[in-house]
């Protein structure tokens, strides 16, 4: 069995454009606030601030994009995972389901007007998004995705065979759901243009400065790195699955679930004609999810979750990721070959929404974004700028927890449900007669 690094081998990080020029702490600083962790909430957080005036200083203790924010596989899809909308509102209640709604399907917008206005070079891309349908009964569960997210503004719809075709380039789907805000980018291009967007916007920004502990001094509190500290009003976490230190039992708030992603070499020209023809990023419709989009170069950029020998052994990873392209787009060059492979981490909640904790007056965390990292980073960064500007708890749109620990059992849960889904993605394909990918 071959091993690999998990990470020196990323796509994004041969390619994005360089971080801007930053340093550790190495004194005492001033600042309204101080937002812990540089990707694109802590980023996005302090972005907002810094516009309004608020003095702000960001702690990252390695680089900006390090974590999760710059390891994701790109794809920018303003929905939510796992609940429907109408669950979403039982589960959390109103008005704070439909503010997160809002916000979430949204967050495209954000996305794209921050990446305008700073001119942040990430390769973005905002030609639509497909879910597709395996099976034929999947059509039903898209066409009340589409009624649900069509209410609340998505402007979304359903796709037939032919077109799901004619967008994809693959033969082996029974429609779709098209959503047109879906978009992707480099995700490292984005985390280090946000940095370098709150630089301009007078903010600070220091690497290579983990935090080891926050005190209150006097009136105000005091983040402590090995060479410096800042001395704030307040403090925001936002570390995500990268949460190390700090303050006490945080990173217990979550569990850890890996994803991996892969690139190909650049397909020819005429592949790309072929293949993803319009720029779109895909996901096949299966539970066990299999997401896939194109960089700039024409790599086609694919992500997985580990499962038994998958994400441990490479050349059996290299296959799986292959034979699953190939039986999607059997007009692909048999020699299709993987360059990149590199993993992630998410911080994920039984819920997989966002959880917003008081740690102390003056000090939240928020951790749990469960992999929808791109635009729902982006956008959690506006909820976390108003709670710094004083806006009240129950007019924010996520509501004010108290800090707990993640249930024992989502340390396995969230794998056990891929495996579920799969089991019943192959029942259904059975009983309805569609063809099956490879390894399902």
């Amino acid at each position: 069995m071959t091993r690999f690094s998990p990470f020196e081998h990323s796509l994004w990080y041969a390619t994005a454009p360089a971080a801007p020029t930053t340093h550790p702490l190495a004194s005492q600083v001033d600042a309204d606030v101080c937002v812990v962790g540089a990707g694109y909430t802590g980023l996005t957080t302090a972005l907002e601030l810094a516009r309004q005036g608020v003095s702000v200083a960001v702690l990252e203790a390695q680089e900006a994009g390090f974590g999760g924010s710059g390891r994701n596989a790109g794809h920018c899809t303003p929905t939510f995972t796992h609940y429907s909308l109408p669950e979403l509102r039982r589960m959390l209640g109103e008005p704070w389901a439909e503010r997160l709604i809002a916000r979430q399907t949204q967050a495209n917008q954000r996305v794209s007007a921050m990446i305008e206005r700073y001119d942040i070079q990430c390769e973005w891309r905002q030609n639509g998004y497909i879910q597709a349908a395996a099976y034929p009964s999947a059509i039903r569960e898209i066409e009340k995705k589409v009624r649900e997210y069509n209410a609340v503004g998505a402007g979304t719809r359903v796709v037939d065979a032919r077109e799901a075709e004619r967008i994809t380039g693959s033969p082996r789907f029974y429609g779709g759901w098209f959503h047109p805000a879906g978009g992707h980018l480099n995700p490292l291009g984005y985390a280090r243009g946000l940095a370098r967007a709150v630089l301009e916007e007078g903010g600070a920004v220091y690497t290579g400065s983990a935090v080891k502990r926050v005190e209150k001094q006097g009136g105000r509190w005091r983040v402590a790195t090995d060479r410096g500290a800042v001395l704030a009003d307040k403090v925001i976490f936002a570390t995500g699955a990268y949460t190390v230190d700090g303050w006490p039992r945080l990173e217990q708030s979550f569990k850890i679930m890996r994803v991996f992603v892969a690139a190909t070499q650049p397909l020819s020209a005429g592949e790309r004609r072929a293949i993803l023809p319009q720029n779109t990023t895909i996901h096949d419709g299966r539970g066990d999810i299999y997401v896939y989009k194109y960089n700039a170069e024409g790599r086609i950029v694919a992500s997985m979750f580990p499962m038994g020998r998958r994400g441990r052994d490479l050349p059996h990873t290299h296959r799986v990721m292959s034979d699953r392209l190939k039986w999607l787009h059997p007009q692909i060059n048999p020699s299709l070959r993987w360059d990149y492979l590199w993993f992630g981490e998410l911080d994920m909640q039984q819920r997989t929404i966002p959880r917003l904790y008081e740690l102390a007056p003056g000090v939240v965390a928020l951790t749990g974004l469960s992999g929808r990292g791109v635009p729902t980073g982006s956008m959690l960064g506006g909820i976390l700028a108003e709670w710094a500007l004083g806006t009240a708890e129950n007019e924010l749109a996520l509501r004010m927890e108290r800090l707990h620990r993640a249930p024992f059992w989502m340390s396995f849960g969230p794998r056990l449900t891929l495996r579920y889904y799969r089991g019943r993605d192959w029942l259904r394909s059975k009983m309805q007669r569609a063809a099956l990918p490879p390894h399902a």
